[in-house]
């Protein structure tokens, strides 16, 4: 939540369902009350961004926890798409991945990316990993209103 207590939406890309299932426990475990989406692809995460199908309804996401190894479209793509669209461009991406290849941490800070982290294998490190992630684009950082 804001420092003003109103929640934040927060789209989460990710096509595994333990990571999923460990970042949902870290919004709880951390009583995060900001609204989680989560979409398992590339392709999904741009129809809820462009409220395509399924996600007419789709609010606009405050952040963005995007996964760069995902299915149909990868991370990079979305990533891509999202900086280079004035619509999207200024929504924070944070790239949440299990990769620590220095070319894709190079390659998501050239595409805009707003921070970069490897995700954690222990859950307590996970989950301490995603609060801080929170603490910082939420409560620290001041993001655009729509």
């Amino acid at each position: 939540m804001t420092p003003t207590g109103k929640p934040i939406d927060v789209l989460l890309v990710e096509d595994d369902p333990g990571d999923e299932l460990m970042t949902r426990e870290a919004f709880e475990d951390n009583k995060i009350g900001n609204n989680l989406h989560v979409v398992r692809d590339g392709e999904q995460a741009l129809d809820f961004l462009y409220q395509r199908g399924e996600h007419t309804d789709a609010p606009r996401p405050d952040l963005i926890l995007l996964d760069l190894n995902l299915p149909k479209y990868d991370g990079r793509q979305v990533l891509e798409q999202i900086k280079s669209d004035p619509e999207l461009s200024h929504i924070p991406v944070v790239v949440l991945t299990t990769s620590s290849a220095e070319e894709d941490i190079l390659r998501s800070y050239r595409l805009h990316a707003n921070a970069y982290v490897t995700k954690p294998v222990d859950l307590d490190q996970f989950i301490r990993a995603v609060k801080q992630i929170d603490e910082f684009f939420v409560q620290v950082v001041r993001l655009p209103t729509r």
